[in-house]
């Protein structure tokens, strides 16, 4: 899957991208016509230690699945958009299931 990483003002690690990209690369396992995924990383700024979103949208034929996540570090929120996204990936294949 094509995933691409834009960070808000800042500069990304590549250690980072390379992370985000093997953790949305796992989404293909529940779900095999995801097209792309487009991440942004941004810094809020707050004194509070949570200041970091991960926002991820994932294009899937006829639709896209939107995932916004703030947390303590951006792998962390990687973790957490990627699960939520898993959940929300079994959900649609069951319903284009056919049912016999």
């Amino acid at each position: 899957m094509k995933v691409n990483t834009q960070s808000v003002n800042f500069n990304a690690d590549p250690k980072l991208i390379t992370f985000i990209q093997k953790r949305m690369d796992k989404l293909d396992l529940f779900y095999d016509k995801v097209i792309q995924s487009n991440v942004y990383l941004k810094l809020d700024n707050t004194s509070s230690k949570e200041n970091k979103i991960f926002e991820a949208r994932v294009h899937v034929p006829g639709d896209s699945l939107v995932v916004k996540k703030q947390c303590k570090s951006f792998e962390e929120g990687a973790d957490m958009a990627a699960s939520s996204l898993e959940r929300q990936l079994k959900k649609r294949k069951q319903k284009l299931r056919p049912r016999s």
